[in-house]
């Protein structure tokens, strides 16, 4: 008899705590817009120096940059890379708009076009580019005056449709401006990739 209230009494405290809500489980399964977005480059990791190579000072090709844990609601992705330490304010230094959100990475070296087509895991890709502020299509790399060093945010966004202009639009050029007016109570998610870029 004893044996049984010894047990009783050490179950107690067990049988009358309150039960706590099962915690969602952490695998693939999960929902990916619970998810941070990310964006990162081979190239240069978070808050590091850019490489030359990607700079005006180099070859001055895009580097290449790789995004997971996109929400599954998206229906279309952005990239702006700008320069907020720029003499004049910010400058903006590449514009992407409307790429598929099956697009996972962005290789290096992306030409520069209107719409240019890269090849990214065996298919041709059309990246459609804004207007930077070099006053051309495509990438252009840190370029900054002697002296302190220069913060650039490649920022990644995902939308929940897709950004739409008219030809005449397109052909004068989607500056970082008119694309953000248009993605306006678009955006679901948003990261960024910092790298730093000095010249002495």
């Amino acid at each position: 008899m004893k044996q049984y209230i010894i047990i009783i009494m050490a179950l107690a405290p067990i049988l009358c705590s309150p039960v706590s809500p099962q915690q969602a489980p952490n695998d693939s399964t999960q929902n990916k817009s619970e998810a941070k977005m990310k964006i990162t480059s081979t190239a240069f990791k978070e808050g590091e120096f850019i490489p030359v190579k990607y700079t005006c000072d180099g070859p001055d090709v895009s580097p290449p940059l790789a995004f997971s844990d996109i929400p599954i609601n998206t229906k279309s992705l952005a990239l702006i890379c700008d320069d907020p330490d720029a003499p004049n304010g910010n400058w903006v230094h590449w514009i992407i708009y409307n790429f598929p959100v099956d697009v996972k990475n962005i290789p290096e070296s992306v030409p520069h076009a209107v719409s240019a087509i890269v090849k990214i895991d065996g298919k041709e890709v059309a990246l459609q580019h804004g207007k930077s502020s070099f006053g051309r299509y495509g990438y252009g790399g840190p370029c900054p005056p002697m002296g302190s060093a220069h913060h650039y945010y490649f920022k990644l966004y995902a939308l929940n449709s897709q950004v739409n202009f008219t030809i005449e639009k397109v052909k004068s050029g989607i500056t970082k401006r008119i694309l953000l007016e248009n993605m306006k109570g678009h955006i679901i998610a948003e990261t960024s990739l910092m790298g730093k870029y000095q010249r002495k």
